[in-house]
């Protein structure tokens, strides 16, 4: 094999990674969203119950919902500082060493549509999608709290 079929296999086998990667990462956001929708189907179906020290059952969904969007909001940085950082510099580095590079050039176009337009990256809608779910199981579990406080 020469060196650059080496090179060529090994830009083959990290962008192969990559695309898992995100594939995974896409999974991944599969499972707090059915998760989340477990969570309140669940809270919805119990409503009324109340537990220890008057803690009523959406009370304690509530809080599992802010945990589970937090736990998304970590996991969902940390795909996206893997999927740049770990992949797209190794490949960017690869490409150095090829005739063409297309990451690099993708990149670029990208940047340069974003100048144009103004875009959330498919990243930040998760985010965005984790905080506002997070916030609505906040409110409930504020409202939740009151209503025990105030009686």
């Amino acid at each position: 094999m020469t060196s650059e079929e080496i090179i060529f296999q090994q830009y083959k086998l990290y962008s192969e990674q990559k695309e898992e990667f995100i594939n995974r990462s896409f999974m991944t956001n599969k499972f707090y969203l059915f998760l989340i929708l477990a969570l309140l189907v669940t809270m919805f179906l119990t409503k009324g119950l109340t537990f220890v020290y008057g803690m009523t059952s959406s009370m304690i969904f509530s809080g599992a919902g802010m945990a589970i969007c937090t736990l998304w909001w970590i996991n969902v940085d940390s795909y996206n500082f893997l999927i740049k950082i770990k992949f797209s510099k190794v490949l960017d580095e690869i490409e150095k060493q090829l005739p063409v590079k297309p990451y690099t050039d993708e990149f670029e176009a990208i940047k340069d549509h974003k100048k144009n337009k103004r875009e959330f990256l498919f990243a930040d809608i998760q985010k965005a999608l984790a905080i506002f779910v997070f916030m609505m199981f906040f409110v409930l579990f504020v409202h939740e709290f009151l209503k025990i406080v105030l009686g």
